[in-house]
């Protein structure tokens, strides 16, 4: 059976545990309405319009 010649240190076990979750970027789009940042398919929370629809009143 195969045995390690050195122990693993700590900081390179945790820097391979680590490299697997990786958190990906949100998906931000501009809203065709206003022109303002929102996220991908989503309500829009500065005009509230949804796919060229308004699906909520913004108070104003």
């Amino acid at each position: 059976m195969a045995v390690p010649k050195r122990k693993t240190s700590k900081a390179r076990r945790d820097t391979r545990r680590a490299s697997t979750w990786k958190l990906s970027a949100p998906g931000i789009v501009e809203c065709p309405q206003c022109h303002k940042m929102k996220l991908a398919h989503r309500l829009c929370k500065a005009c509230g319009y949804y796919d060229g629809k308004q699906a909520m009143k913004v108070g104003e």
